[in-house]
């Protein structure tokens, strides 16, 4: 597996992993509330964030080139590069199980750590999806908080997790 930026047409891949509501609330929280999602969806939501240059989104790809995964990396605030955030992970639903999540979150942590100036990376995780929480305490993150969020499908408890570096 290797990580490679985000090319226009990973959008509509993306988009076939997220199969029901309860997918795209717990891989987006509220940031499209739109199902289904389209790819044009996530390339009009990436592309001004993306030319802010403290957005990264990246697609995991097997041997073949295939896409496997996605996940982004931003900095939270404009006036800290210390910190920055993983989010919108997710793994194609036929691979799930093979722990390409940690793989793929390991790379994401060298990316970090050969390109970027931060030392500390944080992430949330609803609780309930527990095999996400498992893959991200597998690669080191350590719960620090915990938050309710209103989601237009209900409240969720999102624990958040960081991992210094």
């Amino acid at each position: 597996m290797k990580l490679r930026e985000f090319r226009n047409g990973d959008a509509d891949i993306i988009c076939k992993w997220i199969r029901t509501e309860a997918e795209l609330y717990r891989w987006s929280a509220d940031r499209f509330n739109k199902f289904p999602l389209t790819g044009e969806d996530i390339i009009e939501n990436y592309a001004p964030q993306t030319a802010s240059r403290r957005f990264f989104p990246l697609t995991a790809v097997d041997d073949d080139g295939a896409a496997v995964g996605h996940f982004i990396i931003r900095y939270p605030r404009e006036d800290d590069d210390s910190s920055v955030r993983f989010g919108f992970v997710i793994v194609d639903p036929e691979l799930r199980g093979k722990h390409l999540g940690s793989t793929m979150l390991r790379l994401g942590i060298g990316y970090v750590r050969d390109n970027l100036r931060a030392k500390r990376i944080d992430l949330g995780v609803f609780t309930g999806n527990d095999s996400a929480q498992r893959c991200y305490e597998a690669v080191g993150f350590k719960e620090y908080s915990r938050r309710l969020c209103e989601l237009p499908i209900g409240t969720w408890e999102c624990i958040d997790m960081e991992l210094y570096i």
